[in-house]
């Protein structure tokens, strides 16, 4: 190796490990990869109590899904005929293949938790607000974005859950056909653009193939570059804005260190330096290396249990899909199950109408629930003082009606997931469903 290469691999490694303040800053700018880290970050958001780095692992798992994606696209084949049997070539004859899918999916799955329950503690921190001694921040903004992030993360897993076209992905397609129906005046629109069609089939296959591996992808990592520039933009996490309301309304003293002249004044010129800043550099600490030991600390742990997961839990995959057999009881993907259960518990006849459950419980409810928590930040009236802080108490009435709709919402899913049997009767807990004859 020659002195320009072994002078290249160094630069590499140093901007990776730098040993002083001063090669912390720089490598911030010298590496392409660090450039979208700010050169120093309060000391409270590497804090696990806080953010317990939901953020760092939801995009651990995204990356996870998008390099196990792309070996998937190698191997599978969207075609009506072709892609049960490839998901079945990649289960039994690829080498590894299960571990590959299996992983994959996990990652899927784990990833829709996470992203909810990043937002489950943006709310109970209220850290879609911003100090008002914070001029140029406004974390609403980022608010919308993450839950903008949520619908595109369940969008992408849907779609995915649909790909093997065996008989749980074909019915998962047919419920959420049916809800998208059910929508008054442009319900049988939005079906057809669904789907493809007023069947569905090899048009519906496709469809959901290109937004699954390039539509949603791209936008998901469009929306998150801008999530994180609008957290650089609002001066990091929420709680930098709790630090900042505690310090009082003493602005500090410019840095000693710093030079403030304009480029040509004269020597020996007088002036005086204000500055906007409210919390002493003490508090800061260099991006690099903490924060990008605790991304690659992160990203390990997350790799390792989900692949650990997938070696211990087998992913199904059912009969090919078969229009003329239902399963009985058919059912949407775990994180849709709330819906359907929604849709259950709203359909109800009076007198001689039937309230249409699919349009109440299915697109109402929820269009509203979401709707409700993008303007929540331009209603709430907390204190200032409760930015960034777990469970103020300022807010125990909001946090109470949020924990009730998140507790409905996982009740939701286990009363569908356990307790709904054959022909969609409810269960008691451990009673015996009655047997269904075979499929085949």
């Amino acid at each position: 190796m020659n002195i320009a290469k072994m002078n290249t691999v160094k630069s590499w490694l140093r901007s990776f490990a730098p040993t002083n303040r001063k090669e912390a800053s720089e490598s911030i700018i010298e590496n392409m990869l660090l450039h979208w880290f700010p050169a120093k970050v309060f000391g409270r958001s590497f804090s696990f109590s806080y953010s317990f780095w939901l953020g760092t692992i939801s995009m651990s798992l995204f990356v996870i899904m998008t390099i196990t994606g792309v070996l998937l696209m190698f191997l599978y084949i969207p075609s009506l005929e072709r892609a049960y049997w490839t998901m079945k070539d990649i289960d039994y004859v690829v080498s590894y293949g299960w571990l590959l899918r299996g992983v994959h999916r996990m990652a899927a799955h784990f990833m829709v938790a996470v992203v909810f329950f990043h937002l489950v503690r943006t709310f109970y921190t209220a850290a879609y607000r911003s100090s008002p001694r914070m001029a140029r921040a406004d974390r609403r903004v980022n608010w919308i974005i993450g839950n903008v992030l949520l619908v595109l993360t369940l969008a992408l897993s849907y779609t995915g859950y649909l790909l093997p076209w065996d008989q749980l992905a074909y019915w998962a397609l047919i419920i959420g056909a049916n809800v998208a129906q059910s929508t008054p005046l442009v319900g049988d629109t939005v079906r057809e653009l669904l789907v493809g069609g007023t069947e569905i089939g090899q048009n519906a296959l496709l469809r959901f193939y290109i937004l699954h591996c390039v539509a949603l992808p791209l936008l998901l990592v469009i929306a998150f570059a801008f999530h994180m520039w609008r957290i650089r933009k609002d001066g990091g996490l929420a709680c930098v804005d709790a630090a900042v309301e505690r310090s009082g309304d003493t602005l500090r003293e410019p840095a000693r260190d710093k030079s403030y002249l304009l480029l040509g004044a004269p020597e020996g010129t007088r002036y005086t330096v204000t500055t906007s800043e409210f919390l002493d550099p003490g508090h800061f600490i260099p991006a690099n290396p903490l924060l990008v030991k605790r991304i690659a600390w992160v990203f390990g742990f997350t790799l390792a249990f989900t692949v650990l997961c997938a070696c211990l839990f087998k992913m199904p995959l059912e009969a090919p899909a078969n229009p003329a057999v239902a399963p009985n009881p058919a059912k949407a993907p775990w994180y849709f199950l709330w819906l359907q259960e929604l849709i259950a518990d709203t359909t109800v006849r009076i007198g001689g109408i039937t309230l249409n459950g699919g349009f109440i419980g299915g697109v109402l409810i929820p269009a509203v629930c979401l709707l409700a928590a993008m303007v929540w930040p331009y209603v709430d009236r907390s204190p200032p003082d409760a930015i960034g802080v777990w469970f103020h108490r300022s807010r125990w009435l909001q946090n109470a009606v949020f924990t009730v709709v998140v507790l409905a919402i996982i009740a939701l899913i286990y009363v569908a997931a356990f307790l709904r049997g054959p022909n969609w009767i409810l269960y008691p807990p451990g009673a015996p469903w009655p047997k269904e004859p075979p499929l085949f």
